[in-house]
């Protein structure tokens, strides 16, 4: 008996010595107290396409990471997860796959503009590198309020740091306010056409060194410069007295040469001498795993943190602390959309509004008597169905009979009346109220036949805009999308509130409400069953 009890005991006693070396792990449990805490959603995938397909059927706002194991070899595995999961676990520390994480950036979602910098010390040894971040971030911003107006600084940028002593190493993330381009595939457009001047330089340098060299920088010039410039889908904002958005890259080319711009910082030399761009220009493809805030590669043990010259420190919102707060803000993807539009360009560019229909009737109305004028953006009031559509490039005013020199207009849509009218930016025509005659919208595009359409072919624009730019339900859950409140407060918008206060937007709230208490005989209710 006694030698049965010492057994037990020397169980009991290795087995809390085990406990005291591998203590028991916090597992994440939404608590009552918590509501602002999603469910928990941890489904791993050998391959990519899967945990994309199982995304689809979450209910929660989940995101798809990429996971590399402690050594260089072998493939990557894929979690699917909410950003407060992986958080929980990601802080932690024993979950060893999460020391080598990446964010999926999904083809065709909108993001951030991001970059990845980087070039070899040794080939490379009077390269500055925080002189070379600095001006790069001041040329994109200055790009970003030149042609969109968009203001931003040092102040906007996440820089993060991945630097050995063998190579110069970071990523930047801007966080303008409330804006983000269409997909990363726009982005790699945009950092490509603010980047030309340096490309030729570069390619120039080599023609110089490889004869023959001329014709082929040539074409590689040329093929750079292709695709509009316009593919920034800002949210909440631009000032009404921004320029012309529509540009070409030959238009930005001839503005970059006026303002004495050099370029020759961004060229560095590679591993092996070669010239090459400081910006790592492959970043920017379909699905692209983008390495995260707090990880390193496998095999390496150097992770991506804050550099010493950062300048942006992120808003604590709730109960989010200062280290959360830098990891939201370093994912690509996580993105607010507070009101969703696009600065259209000569080609694609485009985020449709929920009646991609009628975003063409608009585009065709501003598009005439050799003016290119286009959508700037569009707001859509589900109360009152309005779709108020801010127009760029042209401003001509039925008021006074001629296009104001310096002011925009707007297209209103009663989605319920299935009319149109105009109104403007001028502090005169608001002044005095001014609104066109309504106009009927052409029968090809009435909403009857839009619903019939719908109808028949459900796959088609309001699902795939819904799978595009996240649910409209899901998005009300999170109070993130068509949030009154958020348009209340965001006093940056002068244009989106008066809109908002639009004596006909009051007028249509008063006839849905009296509407609403009109009621409708049984024999009308019968004869449409």
């Amino acid at each position: 008996m006694k030698r049965k009890w010492e057994e037990r005991l020397k169980a009991v006693e290795e087995r809390a010595s085990y406990y005291e070396r591998n203590p028991l792990r916090p597992v994440y449990k939404p608590k009552l107290s918590q509501p602002f805490l999603p469910s928990p959603v941890w489904k791993l995938f050998c391959h990519q396409s899967e945990a994309f397909s199982y995304l689809q059927t979450c209910q929660e706002d989940v995101h798809v990471f990429a996971l590399e194991k402690t050594t260089q070899s072998g493939p990557r595995f894929y979690l699917v997860t909410t950003y407060k999961e992986l958080w929980f676990y990601y802080t932690k520390g024993y979950k060893t796959s999460l020391m080598h994480c990446y964010e999926v950036i999904p083809e065709k979602e909108p993001c951030k503009l991001y970059f990845d910098l980087e070039f070899y010390r040794a080939t490379n040894p009077g390269a500055a590198g925080k002189v070379m971040v600095a001006k790069l971030i001041e040329l994109v911003s200055h790009k970003l309020k030149e042609l969109y107006d968009v203001n931003c600084s040092a102040e906007d940028v996440l820089n993060l740091d991945s630097s050995t002593d063998e190579k110069f190493s970071r990523h930047l993330i801007f966080l303008p306010a409330k804006t983000v381009f269409k997909d990363n595939i726009n982005v790699g457009h945009f950092v490509r056409s603010i980047l030309q001047p340096a490309m030729r330089l570069m390619e120039s340098e080599a023609a110089a060194v490889v004869p023959g060299g001329e014709s082929t920088a040539q074409c590689s010039a040329g093929a750079a410069s292709d695709g509009p410039l316009s593919y920034l889908a800002a949210v909440e904002g631009a000032s009404k007295g921004c320029a012309a958005i529509a540009c070409k890259a030959k238009d930005m080319e001839t503005s970059q040469q006026g303002q004495n711009w050099d370029f020759s910082f961004l060229v560095v030399k590679g591993k092996e001498g070669d010239k090459q761009l400081f910006v790592d220009l492959g970043v920017y493809t379909r699905n692209r795993n983008f390495r995260m805030y707090k990880s390193s590669k496998a095999g390496k043990n150097v992770i991506l943190k804050i550099a010493e010259d950062n300048k942006f420190v992120p808003t604590c919102e709730g109960n989010i602390s200062l280290e959360e707060a830098y990891f939201l803000s370093s994912l690509v993807c996580n993105v607010r959309l507070y009101t969703a539009f696009a600065l259209t360009g000569p080609l694609e560019g485009h985020l449709d509004s929920p009646y991609p229909e009628i975003d063409a009737f608009v585009r065709s109305l501003v598009n005439k008597d050799g003016v290119q004028g286009g959508i700037r953006r569009w707001t859509y009031f589900s109360l009152e169905e309005m779709l108020v559509y801010d127009i760029s490039g042209y401003r001509w005013c039925e008021n006074i009979g001629r296009a104001h020199r310096s002011n925009n207009i707007m297209i209103l849509v009663d989605l319920k009346e299935e009319t149109w009218y105009q109104k403007c930016h001028d502090p005169a025509c608001r002044e005095n109220n001014f609104k066109s005659p309504s106009s009927p919208l052409p029968p090809g595009i009435c909403l009857l036949c839009l619903f019939k359409e719908r109808k028949e072919d459900p796959p088609t624009t309001l699902s795939d805009w819904s799978q595009s730019s996240g649910s409209l339900q899901r998005s009300q859950s999170q109070d993130i999308l068509w949030s009154g409140s958020e348009w209340d407060n965001a006093s940056d918008d002068a244009h989106l509130l008066e809109a908002t206060e639009d004596v006909e937007l009051a007028e249509a709230v008063d006839e849905s409400l009296n509407c609403a208490l009109e009621e409708i005989p049984d024999e009308v209710l019968l004869a449409t069953l």
